[in-house]
């Protein structure tokens, strides 16, 4: 009498439950994730060996362009409670009399990199889309005024007044004229700054046998 042999059965996995779990965890990564303010402009750096990297916190930045135009940033720095760049701009607005709504200030505190007068700054925290604040940004001033220093030699300070351990980087287009970084760097000094870093991209170097020590 011939064995009856039970049918074979293919091994099916319910996927449903891992498809709902991935679904949820998508929703809640894009509810809480923090996406980075565009840029004033775009920056070529130039390319270097050196492999020290800027730190992501407590870092005062100088952009400058290739056509000269310079923009500066300052971050929150380590300790959340603080609010270094709200400070910073109250400073700013005390000093060249411009008064900054609490919206404004706070609306400043996220944004990233700017550059403009400070004539026109309340403009571009109240303008209604990106391309109205590309337009205002025409550059931060250099230039003294009335026996004053330039607008950007005082970023520079407040800015060091709010955050002493913010590290000073600078950084330029590949094709920046050198007179206005070494202005920059002036600059930089007559705030007593006298060590920064310069931002490059990392080029790697590879290393052949004839370059080897014999």
């Amino acid at each position: 009498m011939p064995k009856l042999k039970p049918p074979v059965r293919t091994p099916h996995i319910d996927m449903t439950p891992m498809v709902d779990l991935f679904s949820v965890l998508l929703i809640f990564l894009l509810l809480t994730a923090s996406f980075r303010p565009q840029e004033a402009t775009v920056i070529k750096s130039p390319n270097s060996v050196s492999e020290k990297q800027a730190p992501d916190k407590d870092i005062m930045t100088i952009i400058i362009n290739k056509e000269g135009k310079i923009f500066f940033n300052i971050d929150n720095g380590k300790d959340s409670a603080k609010h270094t760049r709200v400070d910073v701009l109250t400073e700013m607005g005390k000093q060249y009399n411009v008064k900054f709504t609490t919206k404004e200030l706070n609306d400043f505190g996220h944004w990233a990199s700017f550059g403009m007068p400070m004539a026109d700054f309340k403009k571009w925290l109240n303008a209604k889309d990106s391309k109205e604040k590309e337009l205002l940004q025409t550059g931060i001033p250099t230039d003294s005024v009335d026996n004053q220093p330039s607008q950007l030699f005082f970023w520079v300070r407040f800015s060091r007044l709010a955050n002493p351990n913010a590290e000073v980087a600078i950084k330029g287009d590949g094709e920046t004229n050198y007179k206005k970084v070494k202005l920059v760097m002036d600059l930089l000094q007559e705030n007593k700054v006298n060590k920064f870093n310069l931002v490059t991209n990392l080029e790697k170097q590879e290393v052949t046998l004839k370059d080897l020590p014999k």
